[in-house]
């Protein structure tokens, strides 16, 4: 009994071992998967991703009296404080608060030269009121020694006439001291005006540099200049500005108030891309934070000039796209995936990329008549590839290839001058780009070999 127990399960590990060895694998089954080929409406997209962005603002500056102001020179102002970020104000509310210790040391210091030219103001007032009363004193001394001269001159009328002669000179000299004097005085007067001017001019120039320095400091708590979300200020390194970033007289935005009612994707199209988009061209648009909703926009802006982004090699062109939609959920910053439509044929055939191998310049499908079939491919999007001759609709084609393919039988061999002329047509097209003023003969490093591309 036990030995027939033992034989039934022996037989059933055989069958098991059998089946595991000798069952169809999973790849095999991928091998033999098959696609019809369709004939609709075909897209060319653009996928990228972007971020939103208000169509347009308000920002939330610091005082523009550093910007403005000759006399004011402070290069960089720590943000000290500010609210967070998404905060909703209405006009005039708080929103932040800029630190004060830098320009506070350079207020004290104006406050120390206002000081000095008080004093240097007084010293001149009296300086000048001793020196005209010290000149005045004078002139009235020299008019008393003229008076004497000419009284002098008066009674020696009955001397002889050299005491006479004497007396007239000393006249004239009494006379030509006072006129000196006079005239001194008249210029002294002028000096001490022009002095006591230049003194008042430094007192007010200082005053007025203290008084401006505090009426900016007094603005170092920065209010909403109209209602809206706070939203921070991005720096040109991509990192957004706030608590402990400097802010200086040619940047003084702090944040920025973003209006919500219209909004922008910014997005980067790659230099092999950027000759298919165009202004104007539809974008579907969708939103990573809600999947589930979807927008349509328009491409609004193409950058004429590339550039490299940071930690990146390739060089890319900024597009601006418009979302045609409002929405209260849309914030700035959120991330966007964006499909730009460039081209639409409205009946075409296409298949998955996969499907289609590559052989030389020869393109061609394996189909589930046994047959290794050339064809002429055209434009392809992420996914399909247009067939323009070799295949018709309902075709039923391998997606990868399938098992003894030395069985399929070669087919579309008149498709080959076809092919050949192409490739010569977009070789002249080529050497013909290359010989323009500016063009580098040379393919930039990476760039990836395109399949043909077919007419509408």
């Amino acid at each position: 009994m036990k030995m027939k127990y033992y034989i039934i399960i022996a037989i059933v590990i055989i069958v098991i071992i059998v089946l595991a060895i000798f069952r169809p694998g999973k790849g095999e089954a991928l091998n033999q998967l098959t696609v019809k080929v369709e004939r609709g409406e075909f897209e060319i997209l653009v996928t990228t991703t972007g971020e939103l962005q208000a169509k347009s603002s308000v920002d939330i500056m610091g005082p523009t009296e550093l910007r403005n102001s000759r006399s004011i020179r402070i290069r960089n102002i720590k943000i000290q404080d500010l609210v967070a970020e998404g905060t909703v104000v209405d006009s005039g509310e708080y929103v932040g608060e800029l630190d004060r210790s830098e320009v506070g040391t350079s207020l004290k210091d104006l406050e120390d030269e206002l000081e000095t030219m008080e004093s240097q103001y007084l010293k001149t007032q009296l300086d000048t009121t001793m020196q005209l009363r010290e000149l005045r004193d004078q002139l009235i001394n020299l008019g008393f020694t003229m008076e004497e001269k000419q009284i002098v001159l008066d009674q020696s009328k009955f001397e002889p006439p050299a005491t006479i002669r004497q007396a007239t000179i000393d006249l004239e000299k009494s006379k030509r001291s006072f006129d000196q004097a006079n005239d001194n005085y008249s210029l002294k007067v002028q000096l001490a005006k022009a002095n006591m001017r230049e003194a008042s001019i430094n007192l007010d120039k200082a005053s007025r540099k203290v008084n401006e320095l505090k009426d900016v400091i007094s603005k170092f708590t920065i209010y909403a200049p109209q209602p809206g979300m706070v939203i921070y200020k991005k720096e040109w390194s991509g990192q957004k500005r706030k608590v402990g970033s400097m802010i200086n007289p040619w940047d003084l935005t702090v944040a920025t108030l973003p209006d919500l009612s219209t909004m922008n994707s910014k997005t980067y199209v790659n230099e092999i891309d950027i000759s298919k988009v165009k202004a104007g061209q539809l974008v579907r648009i969708g939103i990573d934070a809600f999947p589930e909703r979807e927008y349509t926009g328009e491409v609004m802006e193409v950058a004429n000039i590339g550039e490299q982004l940071q930690n990146t090699d390739a060089k890319v062109f900024e597009i601006i796209i418009i979302v045609d939609q409002s929405d209260s959920i849309m914030r700035p910053a959120m991330t966007t995936s964006n499909q730009i439509i460039t081209n639409v044929y409205n009946d075409t055939l296409f298949l998955p990329l996969e499907a289609i191998h590559n052989e030389d310049s020869l393109s061609f499908v394996y189909t589930k008549s046994n047959k290794k079939q050339i064809i002429v491919p055209g434009e392809v999007n992420e996914n399909f590839i247009i067939i323009e001759h070799g295949l018709n609709k309902g075709d039923d084609v391998y997606l990868s290839v399938p098992e003894n393919i030395e069985k399929f039988k070669l087919a579309g061999e008149e498709l080959i001058p076809v092919i050949k002329e192409r490739e010569r047509l977009k070789e002249e097209e080529r050497k013909k780009e290359v010989s323009k003023p500016g063009k580098n003969s040379q393919k930039p490093n990476g760039q990836r070999r395109r399949p043909p591309t077919g007419s509408k």
